[in-house]
């Protein structure tokens, strides 16, 4: 066979997928690997797309999206943060939120330059940076109770650095940044030849005070790419609905790239996501998820510090990244072996670069009875562990 992209050939299938496979072929198997909700999609979303099969809207939409669904994202954002961005020309619809990054990082790299990253980090974003022979700065946070520093990240600054890219809500840790946090890192990037992208597909998971962008400050707008999507607020991953926001000289160079690689996302579902975003019972819904997961971080958390786990309180996302270091430094033969034990299926926290090491990442998208055994049975298995 003809020999494959050298850059392909070097990418590995992220950790979050193998045990996930794994523990499906486990008849009384406990799934707490899932980065997507355990609800159902809302009845309003699938009538809205099944309405728009129906009605045969089966066709291309602009290369940007339905008008209607970028009006209703101006509009949320307008409202969320009292920022206008005009529905024409600064919003792009996208495959996802993984559409968005994939696109947004080919606009802007060349080969040789970097891109920041607090770590531990979401396992998408490095891949996509490497197939485009770019470079990875991860910034080591777990000594800052996984929140970044501005210190930090100017320390991470050189001359080849393209982009900085933040992720709060963040996967796998569930931190937040607070609004002096964000000032300050804003502070540093404002006057900087760098792009800013922040990917808060996480934004309507949040469970201590108030969720602040980015996107709330002027000084950097013209440097800054604004992420987000439906997938996880709207427990709709499969209908594939990201988008980006952004000044309008970048929107057209990222819309090119978006239209060679897929020219515009499904139709019917960006039927749902108008519906997602305009419908009256939509904001009671997400309310009504957040209790539900509120609680299952507060159960999942205080059994881990029973356990004596070390572990940080997630303040958003639906993630908690306890310290398994005690036991193993290993983090996926600890997964491994927790797996044949007890069939319960967590994430190795070096899935998440190897800032992640020694950590293990816990879902509570899960249902609560699927944690509640969950935690027992991982209790079960650290009294009968034998240290490496």
């Amino acid at each position: 066979m003809p020999q494959f992209n050298d850059r392909v050939m070097a990418l590995q299938v992220p950790g979050t997928r193998q045990f996930a496979n794994k523990v499906s072929q486990y008849e009384n198997g406990i799934n707490l690997t899932l980065g997507q909700s355990g609800f159902d999609t809302p009845d309003f979303i699938r009538q809205a797309m099944t309405t728009a099969v129906e009605a045969g809207q089966l066709r291309y939409t602009h290369n940007k999206g339905l008008i209607e669904l970028r009006t209703a994202i101006t509009d949320y954002i307008a409202e969320r943060f009292n920022v206008d961005y005009h529905p024409e020309t600064e919003v792009l619809i996208t495959n996802g939120g993984s559409e968005a990054i994939d696109s947004i990082f080919r606009t802007i790299l060349n080969t040789g330059d970097e891109v920041i990253i607090p770590a531990p980090a979401y396992a998408g974003y490095e891949p996509i940076i490497q197939l485009l022979g770019a470079k990875t700065v991860f910034v080591d946070t777990t000594e800052t109770h996984f929140v970044p520093t501005a210190a930090q990240i100017a320390a991470a600054i050189t001359p080849r650095t393209k982009a900085v890219l933040f992720n709060y809500p963040t996967n796998p840790t569930g931190t937040t940044l607070s609004a002096e946090t964000i000032q300050e890192l804003v502070q540093l990037l404002k006057d900087r030849d760098l792009f800013i992208i922040t990917d808060e597909i996480y934004s309507e998971n949040i469970y201590e005070g108030q969720h602040h962008s980015f996107i709330e400050h002027p000084e950097v707008r013209s440097q800054l790419f604004y992420i987000n999507g439906l997938s996880k607020s709207h427990a709709m991953t499969g209908a594939r609905i990201g988008y980006v926001l952004a000044p309008e000289a970048a929107i057209d160079q990222v819309t090119k790239v978006h239209l060679y690689n897929s020219i515009c996302a499904a139709t019917p579902s960006q039927y749902g996501a108008t519906a997602a975003l305009t419908h009256p019972a939509a904001k009671q819904m997400i309310t009504d998820m957040n209790t539900a997961y509120r609680e299952r971080r507060d159960y999942l958390y205080d059994r881990l510090r029973q356990m004596g786990l070390p572990v940080e309180l997630p303040t958003g996302a639906f993630y908690i990244l306890p310290d398994i270091s005690a036991y193993n430094s290993d983090s996926f033969q600890f997964a491994t072996e927790l797996l044949a034990a007890e069939q319960v299926a967590v994430v190795p926290g070096a899935a998440f670069t190897s800032y992640g090491e020694g950590h293990i990442r816990i879902s509570f998208a899960s249902t609560m009875e699927e944690i509640v055994e969950g935690c027992n049975r991982l209790e079960r298995f650290l009294t009968d562990y034998h240290h490496h």
